[in-house]
């Protein structure tokens, strides 16, 4: 609906806490990037390897305006993203970074909905530095840094403990996708809406109750037809 009639889907509010931690981690990043050096919690987990210093990192941050992009010859469709970070190994191959500011008191795991989202995205961000020739490693990591809750007061702070999640990535569903993509586009009419989808549920059911207010008589109104044709017959006898 947005690419072929126009209609938007609306925007959801800005994460501003999460785009602050966002800010943050990649401005501590920045110092040890510059100096070439791993970040504590890199040591801690044991992944050999530093932040990556490339003259277009601040490109493949813009996620808003430009990333990393790949035009599909098959498609013709651009595909582009905007990465969190970056790190290189010894040998050169590229691990896809991606930060997460949470504040849960349960175990952080990929799994369920949501980590199968963030799965996805690595994915599709490996498969853009693929397409643009960088060797990349099937390994992904998610930085999570996750609120404290359970302190006494807020004292103007939160208190976050910082973990790496790793994930192998596959990227194999992301062309075929791509391809139905093309020939959803190309269609007259519009898809079958996901039963999943809460957009399309709000929508669907949205449509529905408008449809059903404009065919119901107004409130009160055969009521009144009757008493005005009363009022009309003793007018007339």
């Amino acid at each position: 609906m947005d690419q072929r009639l126009g209609i938007g889907r609306p925007s959801s509010f800005p994460l501003t806490l999460n785009i602050a931690v966002d800010e943050l981690l990649k401005k501590e990043f920045d110092i040890l990037r510059e100096s070439g050096n791993p970040h504590r919690i890199m040591v801690q987990y044991h992944i050999d390897a530093v932040p990556l210093k490339h003259k277009d990192l601040e490109i493949w941050r813009d996620a808003l305006r430009r990333g990393i992009e790949y035009l599909d010859p098959q498609t013709n469709l651009s595909v582009r993203g905007g990465i969190d970070d970056v790190w290189t190994a010894p040998s050169g191959e590229l691990f896809i970074v991606d930060y997460k500011a949470k504040a849960t008191r349960e175990e952080i795991t990929l799994e369920g909905d949501l980590g199968a989202q963030y799965k996805r995205q690595a994915e599709v961000y490996q498969w853009l530095f693929r397409k643009n020739d960088f060797k990349v490693s099937p390994t992904a990591y998610f930085v999570f840094v996750n609120a404290n809750k359970n302190l006494e007061k807020f004292d103007e702070k939160l208190e976050f403990k910082m973990s790496i999640v790793p994930c192998q990535g596959d990227t194999s569903w992301i062309e075929p996708t791509l391809l139905r993509i093309k020939k959803t586009l190309l269609k007259d009419t519009l898809p079958n809406a996901d039963e999943e989808c809460k957009y399309c549920t709000y929508r669907k059911s949205a449509a529905e109750a408008a449809l059903k207010e404009k065919s119901a008589p107004p409130v009160g109104g055969k009521k009144k037809k009757d008493e005005e044709q009363k009022t009309k017959n003793e007018t007339l006898f």
